[in-house]
């Protein structure tokens, strides 16, 4: 993995006839697992009112897996920031670099129907990668764009923000947000009155500081004007990486912490010995995906068995469409092309792997393969 390094994204899925228990300790021992075998980080996604995840708060996630490894680079990809403050932010993660110095990341990410930032920031992209019939010229697949507008209005999304927020409570603007992260952990945050935060733990925390994105919009706006690092998630809105990318590097300035863009792209894998059996265990994906989709959060990841047995529409077709025709599945030589042709597409220093099967055997299995195949390029 010498020439782009690789990173598991884990939700913590549970499977069909498991339970979140069992899910945590799967996540656990994959993250051994991925230290041994050379990924280079290992991060946590945050989702709530999920039947089917567990990944629920990655802090806490976090420092049950720090204690179980000891070198692999640990991380939150992301932390939801609609629900919480700068200060919490800083003090949990202060926390954990406190006994496991150096080793995380915290990658931030905004909350479906927060606040709009503060300012607009919009650069011109300059040289944007040209795509005709749905590819690039590299030929990475690049989908119709899908509309989350209906999401927006579920009356799901509205539970979420009564039960995660106090009552009356409004989020801060992002970017105003980003910045008093940046700021504590700094140790100079002042009030317009000149009142001085210090954060104990977490101020001189040695962290990596993350923005994770899906378009071209504020988030990849505020982690170009910090000069901090970008991750565009490929596996979530696959028709968008390239803009979400090409605004970052639009935006870029020069910090103390990085002196050119630095930006990493996600994929949605599953590896096996041979093409057949891999689209044997990626077959609950679409369908696993059609829950989240639709709104009504994830469902226990099913067996393929499970998944044959629903009945499609074209509706539903139509929601998981995007996701499936980019979802990476084959044998190690066709994944690693794949990925190389996403690296090159997008101009990523590093690739993050996600990768659901129902047997946590087989999930272990893929990132083996992939480690292995991707070690000789």
């Amino acid at each position: 993995m010498a020439n782009t390094p690789l990173t598991v994204l884990d939700l913590v899925p549970i499977s069909s006839g498991s339970d979140a228990a069992q899910a945590l300790r799967n996540s656990v021992d994959l993250a051994q697992h991925a230290e041994d075998l050379g990924y280079a980080r290992y991060w946590f996604a945050e989702h709530h009112l999920n039947p089917g995840v567990a990944g629920t708060s990655p802090a806490v996630v976090l420092a049950l897996t720090a204690a179980a490894t000891s070198t692999i680079r640990l991380g939150a990809g992301a932390v939801q920031l609609g629900h919480r403050t700068a200060l919490s932010t800083v003090e949990e993660f202060g926390l954990l670099d406190a006994l496991h110095p150096g080793r995380f990341d915290l990658g931030l990410g905004r909350s479906p129907g927060r606040s709009a930032p503060t300012t607009a920031r919009r650069p011109a992209l300059v040289g944007a990668t040209p795509v005709v019939d749905g590819h690039t010229p590299n030929g990475l697949r690049i989908p119709a764009r899908f509309s989350f507008d209906h999401l927006l209005r579920h009356p799901r999304l509205a539970l979420h923000q009564r039960l995660l927020q106090l009552p009356g409570a409004e989020s801060q603007p992002y970017d105003e947000q980003i910045a008093d992260i940046l700021a504590l952990l700094a140790g100079t945050y002042a009030t317009p009155d000149g009142a001085r935060a210090h954060v104990v733990p977490g101020e001189g925390a040695d962290l990596q500081v993350w923005i994770l994105g899906s378009s071209a919009g504020i988030s990849a706006e505020v982690a170009g004007a910090h000069g901090l690092r970008f991750a565009a998630n490929y596996h979530v809105s696959p028709a968008t990486v390239l803009e979400a990318a090409e605004s970052y590097r639009a935006a870029f300035k020069p910090s103390a912490e990085l002196d050119r863009p630095y930006v990493s792209v996600s994929a949605d894998v599953v590896v096996a010995e041979d093409e057949a059996t891999a689209r044997e265990l990626a077959t609950g994906y679409g369908l696993w995906v059609r829950s989240i989709r639709s709104g009504d959060g994830a469902i226990a990841f099913p067996t393929p068995d499970e998944a044959r047995a629903h009945v499609w529409t074209e509706q539903d077709r139509a929601l998981v469409a995007d996701r499936t025709e980019t979802q990476f599945v084959g044998s190690p030589r066709q994944v690693a092309d794949q990925l190389e042709t996403l690296r090159d597409a997008t101009g990523a220093h590093e690739l993050i792997i996600t990768t659901i099967t129902h047997r946590h055997e087989d999930r272990l299995h893929s990132y083996e393969l992939l480690a292995e195949e991707w070690e000789n390029r």
